[in-house]
């Protein structure tokens, strides 16, 4: 199958990142080609991937964010997965254009369901009537569901996201990558290994437990490299973004409220933020923020209070969002953009007896922002020791929160987002095949590379 494609997303993946601690990673690139990539603004996973999947801008695709605010519904939706949200043609329909008997699978790539690809992969958890949330995947056809789940059991889910997130989700992706690559009946296979995300999170990218994530990644990228190039097929392996250490939370949402522009509600689980009534808020995810400005005439105050917050680098409007590419109808009204080690941090109360339940959560969808302290155990009874007693209850039907995580954002080590001047915070693409690009390579010209 001479026009066999492995693409393999590994998130977080540094261009410098690839050395001898990552072996496999680098035999690809001795084999082929490396070359840092230049990625949109915002660098986030659904903006990156989208970027890739179109060859095009987030002010064309209109993928913004993880998650941003629909003003008609006066609500932030995070981590949402339907293909309908995309706009542009899909990397996989520009194959089918030079060879429509093409046919293609999407494992774990973000807005997967209903696309137009021939098999489509993604985790899709099962929210139970009382309360309860237990894995599950989605996938068309609908029946590769029960096969992967006969042959690998349940989708690891609570090793995918949360505090007990490991290496664990990502071999189960790559066991069900190698199963479909087994079949040989796919032209153009795209897969995705989140494991840098996690410990580059929690610790660092340059600790030694991120080390010890780069050789986990590794050998899994080295499981799929092996049988792709034993099956005849050219591989790629990309990354959507790189990390950077940090060490303070920035947040944007308190100095927005303490400036009386920020609204919200008291409710019987605490203080919930009303995006619908407040003058300004902010989605925030890592290092960068969406500012949405519901009254035009503050616009210009708030964003000096902005610019003149500690650990803000920039704040965009207008002309200076279309130059950046994130000119959308659904981007803020401004975009913030974190100082170098610092990033932003969604919480929006000003005293902790007053945060809203779902704060010790693992609840990416309560969330108005992204809270990568999810990835954190509470200390001490309030974490790990407390699994056992909520588990018990769930099993004797009682209804309890998962309210294991830490609300201290401040132990968080690792991020990104902002826009990289260095290869050492750009994101990678390697080739089997030498690639004979200009470094860096702009983000939205991959695709035309692989086509």
């Amino acid at each position: 199958m001479s026009e066999s494609l492995l693409i393999i997303n590994i998130a977080g993946l540094g261009a410098e990142a690839v050395t001898d601690a990552t072996p496999n990673l680098l035999r690809l690139s001795e084999m082929g080609g490396r070359v840092p990539v230049q990625p949109p603004v915002p660098a986030l996973t659904s903006v990156s991937q989208a970027t890739l999947l179109t060859g095009t801008c987030p002010a064309e695709h209109g993928i913004v964010g993880n998650g941003w605010y629909f003003r008609e519904l006066s609500q932030v939706l995070n981590w949402q997965r339907s293909a309908r949200l995309l706009t542009g043609t899909p990397l996989w329909e520009a194959f089918r254009d030079r060879n429509p008997e093409v046919r293609c699978a999407n494992l774990f790539w973000r807005y997967a369901t209903h696309s137009t690809a021939d098999l489509n992969v993604t985790e899709r958890p099962t929210y139970w009537a009382d309360g309860r949330k237990s894995p599950d995947i989605y996938s068309e056809p609908s029946t590769v569901r029960d096969e992967l789940v006969e042959r690998l059991g349940p989708f690891p889910l609570f090793r995918f996201w949360g505090p007990a997130a490991d290496i664990v989700s990502s071999r189960w992706i790559t066991d069900a990558t190698l199963y479909v690559l087994e079949q040989q009946r796919f032209g153009v296979i795209l897969t995705y290994l989140p494991h840098l995300d996690y410990d580059h999170q929690r610790y660092g990218p340059d600790s030694s437990q991120g080390l010890a994530a780069l050789r986990a990644v590794d050998q899994q990228a080295g499981r799929l490299i092996d049988a792709a190039v034993g099956f005849g097929m050219r591989v790629v392996v990309l990354s959507d973004y790189a990390f950077e250490t940090v060490s303070q939370p920035v947040y944007l949402n308190r100095v927005l409220r303490e400036a009386g522009l920020l609204r919200v509600q008291r409710a019987e689980n605490g203080e919930l933020l009303e995006p619908g009534v407040s003058t300004a808020f902010a989605v925030c995810d890592q290092q960068v923020a969406h500012i949405y400005v519901n009254r035009p005439s503050a616009l210009a105050g708030v964003r000096t209070l902005l610019a003149d917050t500690d650990g803000v680098e920039r704040v965009l409007h207008g002309d200076e969002m279309r130059s950046a590419g994130i000119g959308h109808p659904r981007s803020g009204e401004l975009l913030a953009l974190a100082e170098a080690g610092h990033w932003f941090a969604y919480p929006y109360w000003l005293e902790a007896g007053r945060a809203p339940d779902f704060a010790g959560c693992v609840a990416i969808h309560d969330k108005p922002g992204f809270d990568p302290a999810e990835l954190l155990w509470a200390p001490g009874w309030q974490g790990k020791m407390k699994v056992g007693w909520r588990l018990l209850q769930k099993s004797l039907g009682l209804r309890a929160p998962f309210d294991l995580i830490q609300q201290d954002p401040t132990a968080i080590r690792g991020s990104h987002g902002r826009v990289p001047t260095t290869d050492a915070t750009r994101p990678v693409l390697i080739t089997s095949w030498p690639v004979g690009e200009t470094p860096p390579v702009l983000m939205e010209a991959v695709r035309s590379l692989l086509v």
